[in-house]
């Protein structure tokens, strides 16, 4: 979207004369171009071919160069920075100057360094428009044919086809990337405007399956372009009108920052290239006594008025001035509307008048542009809020869901410090967990995962009565305790914690803190409360899931991998090994005379020890190992990349384990064993039944051999072939 104000226009309505002080720039002017003249034909006349042939001459030509070089850039700095277009004078001045720089350094170092005479032209066809580039390049060519002809003409054609060749090149690369990335910028926009119509008719911002009511969003863009447009069309005719009627050599609008402090131009009409386009000190000069006073000033003089503000150094003699105050209806000083001339001709009462009446349709234009601001505001905003509740609605898991809300959060509102926290009950009291947190804070990201108890901190009583607080400002607080007394968070000015409220549960809390004061208003803490409800539905959506999906996948008692969730993922790891050329072992284990653990201890104690035993496979096992419950008191371990060398040590450390533990029961501490099958892919087999089938005869053959052991195919084949 074009911004409101544009960049001032300058338009000349009559002859500039040239005084002494503007020969003199002039002269400055021509300096690069008369520097790169010079070099040329001092290279044309053999000069500059060795260090130890320079002459003081050399020497001088060389220095004007690099002082033309200078000036070039200091200017297309100084442009640049105004924000002024660059005119293709100054790119020939820059690049030129550059080049001669490069064929001065050939030149004396040898033709080892020609290289950067290419570089140097990739560099100016890719970043000048294309005349300079095309200018250059014929420049670049004839400073070769200066040291290279006519004596070798085969070096200087392959040198001008090479440099013709790199420069055409790095051009197309360039342009085709530019192309790319415009024509990728202009399908997002097209996509995301076509999702925020969408969105507007699903949240019946306007009416569905009509286009009558409103018009879409592109052409709701559209119209507000035209607005602008025509607000700055307004406010440039004024201008126009006051510099005809007039006779005036600058007609401007300056309006006040939003400190007051300072005044910025919003438009003008000038003769002169001079007018002041950065912000000035409002309280200074002519303009300080109108503002301070609030009414019109008119002034002549025939040496020139002193205090004129509204001019650079350099700028015109003022011999005659009228300004008025750009007045709100409850009379605020919004700005000042001049109007000058160089002669020593007096502005009229009438004048005055008629600069005053221009000044009301001014302040009408830039009044309907800051209400159409406005208006691009709110639907800036309204529409982040609608995506943050988009992706909030699209996490599918809790840690999806605690980013989308930090996220969705920080686009609605301008925060340093954002917090998730969750609430849980612990043997019969509640603690609480920070989930995620972004911002700066005296912890650091150490925050996440910190618990606290219960107590009488913000958050902790918002969950308690299920309310936003504080409700007071912060800084009338004694002390400010978010979370606990130990987890201390300085700086923030502004604090609002709400509570996420699923049906009639709360779920925890997000915290939303700033370091300016009152940086909330009433719609961001709607629009942050409406986040937070909906945020404490995506929780309880995602912790639902998730416990589905757990109740799905694993073994109710023991916490592992079921039957046949191991299926699939063994599935998946042979898969993998057959792929890359790997190995993958399975342990097959089962727990020594199990049964009469139940019949001597009890059915309770026996999934005790079941529990216990599965908590030391998953501790023993490594992250990539899938633990499983296979069936009764089976398990089954499926390690990939491990060959059965390392499967036995694994299978070892396992029943070492299990050996030492020791269970407490009513009768007394009880011990178990296990017995343990290990088979390998592909050694003893190349399918996962075939596998699983060896490694139970290797269970079953240690249960029939003493158990408390391990097999492997190996040494059950050893066995048998005995």
């Amino acid at each position: 979207m074009t911004p409101a104000t544009s960049m001032p226009r300058l338009k000349s309505s009559r002859p500039v004369s040239f005084t002494p002080g503007k020969w003199a720039r002039e002269l400055v002017r021509l300096v690069p171009a008369v520097a790169v003249l010079t070099t040329f034909a001092f290279l044309a006349r053999g000069h500059f071919r060795s260090l130890g042939s320079l002459e003081w001459l050399d020497a001088g030509v060389f220095a004007f160069l690099v002082l033309g070089t200078t000036l070039a850039t200091v200017r297309r700095v100084r442009r640049s920075m105004r924000k002024l277009p660059v005119l293709l004078r100054d790119e020939l001045e820059l690049g030129a100057t550059a080049l001669s720089v490069a064929f001065l350094v050939v030149a004396l170092s040898g033709e080892v360094l020609f290289p950067i005479v290419y570089l140097l032209m990739a560099f100016l066809v890719s970043f000048l428009s294309r005349p300079a580039g095309a200018t250059l390049l014929g420049a670049a060519v004839l400073f070769d044919a200066v040291l290279t002809l006519p004596d070798r003409w085969g070096t200087w054609l392959a040198r001008v086809a090479f440099v013709g060749l790199f420069a055409a090149l790095y051009h197309v690369v360039m342009s085709a990337r530019l192309a790319a990335a415009r024509a990728a910028e202009e399908d997002a926009v097209k996509h995301r405007l076509k999702e925020v119509e969408e969105r507007a008719r699903t949240f019946r911002l306007v009416s569905s399956g009509t286009q009558d009511s409103m018009p879409g969003v592109k052409d709701h863009e559209k119209w507000l372009l035209a607005a602008v447009k025509e607000i700055e069309g307004a406010t440039g005719s004024a201008l126009e009108v006051a510099e005809v009627a007039l006779k005036a050599h600058t007609v401007g609008a300056f309006l006040l920052t939003s400190d007051d402090r300072a005044l910025k131009l919003h438009d003008c009409r000038s003769s002169s290239e001079h007018v002041q386009r950065e912000r000035f000190a409002a309280g200074e000069g002519i303009f300080g006594a109108l503002l301070k006073r609030g009414v019109p000033v008119r002034m002549n003089g025939q040496a020139g008025l002193k205090g004129v503000t509204h001019y650079e150094p350099g700028g015109p003699t003022v011999r005659a001035l009228v300004a008025v105050p750009i007045l709100e209806g409850s009379g605020l000083v919004r700005g000042v509307l001049v109007a000058d001339r160089v002669e020593n001709h007096p502005f009229s009462e009438e004048d005055e008048k008629l600069l005053a009446t221009i000044a009301g349709e001014v302040l009408r234009a830039i009044e309907v542009e800051r209400v159409m601001g406005y208006i691009r505001r709110s639907r800036d905003e309204k529409d982040r809020f609608f995506r943050a509740i988009e992706e909030l609605n699209r996490a599918s898991n809790p840690e999806q869901v605690f980013l989308a809300v930090l996220e969705s959060a920080r686009q609605v509102a301008q925060l340093d410090f954002c917090a998730v926290t969750l609430v849980n009950e612990v043997n019969g009291g509640r603690r609480h967990r920070i989930v995620r947190m972004s911002g700066v804070t005296s912890a650091g990201r150490a925050l996440e995962g910190q618990t606290f108890a219960d107590n009488n901190g913000l958050v902790a009583n918002v969950v308690r009565y299920g309310a936003p607080l504080p409700g007071r400002d912060v800084g009338a607080m004694d002390r400010q305790i978010i979370f606990d007394d130990d987890t201390q968070i300085r700086g923030l000015q502004s604090l609002k914690i709400f509570p996420l409220v699923a049906g009639n549960r709360i779920l925890g809390t997000l915290v939303s803190g700033s370091r300016k004061k009152a940086a909330f208003d009433d719609d961001e803490l709607r629009m942050l409360e409406v986040i937070a409800i909906q945020a404490a539905q995506a929780v309880l959506r995602a912790q639902l899931y998730e416990q589905m999906e757990r109740m799905a996948t694993t073994d109710g008692l023991t916490g592992l991998v079921n039957h046949r969730t191991f299926q699939t993922r063994f599935d998946e790891a042979m898969a993998t090994a057959r792929r890359y050329g790997r190995k993958v072992s399975v342990i097959l284990t089962d727990v020594d005379h199990f049964k009469s653990v139940n019949d001597t201890y009890g059915h309770p104690m026996g999934d005790v020890v079941l529990k216990g035993v599965a908590r030391i496979l998953k501790e023993t096992a490594r992250d990539t190992d899938v633990v499983a419950r296979y069936g009764g008191e089976e398990f089954c371990l499926v390690m990939p990349e491990t060959d059965t060398k390392g499967a036995h040590v694994i299978a070892e450390r396992i029943r070492d384990r299990v050996l030492k533990e020791v269970f407490q029961t009513d009768q007394g501490p009880l011990k178990v064993t296990l017995s343990l099958g290990v088979a390998t892919f592909p050694d003893h087999g190349d399918a996962k039944q075939t596998l699983i089938d060896l490694a139970d005869q290797c269970l079953y053959f240690a249960k029939r051999h003493g158990r408390n052991q391990t097999v492997t195919v190996a040494q059950l084949q050893g066995q048998k072939a005995g």
